[in-house]
């Protein structure tokens, strides 16, 4: 898959996109078309919602073993993030110590390198989320 179309046809893989029905206003991530609330009375009501991307650490895990496109960030910790907006979103955590994570902590979202596809080394990139220092991220997505 080219990089245009990488970027074109997975934009939640770049951004925390999400969808609000139209009916009752809960959010959902990853998108849905049809409102597991309302039923068939929200469909083609589904918008969609850009997440907010600070939160806190829900739960969290430290990872040993590790995929091999993974291997060399072992340990790595992945966690449940509660978004502002009240939803979980698994991720990784990045920059950080795997010590300093707690139950609790301030994080955002930023972007960074997910892995590399196919012969032409394409860099797939997406969300992790980072700590925030004293009250304020370092980056945003």
């Amino acid at each position: 898959m080219s990089v245009a179309r990488n970027w074109r046809e997975i934009p939640g893989r770049y951004n925390l996109i999400g969808t609000r029905c139209g009916s009752c206003s809960k959010v959902y991530f990853p998108k849905r078309s049809i409102c597991p609330e309302c039923r068939r009375a929200s469909v083609g009501k589904m918008e969609p919602y850009k997440l907010k991307d600070e939160g806190t650490v829900f739960s969290f895990s430290i990872k040993h073993e590790a995929p091999a496109e993974n291997s060399d960030l072992r340990p790595y910790a992945v966690a449940m993030i509660r978004t502002e907006d009240g939803i979980l979103i698994a991720a990784q955590l990045t920059d950080m110590n795997i010590d300093e994570v707690e139950i609790g902590m301030p994080v955002h979202a930023v972007l960074r390198k997910i892995g590399e596809e196919g012969s032409e080394g394409v860099i797939n990139y997406g969300y992790k989320f980072a700590p925030k220092r004293n009250g304020v991220p370092k980056e945003k997505v």
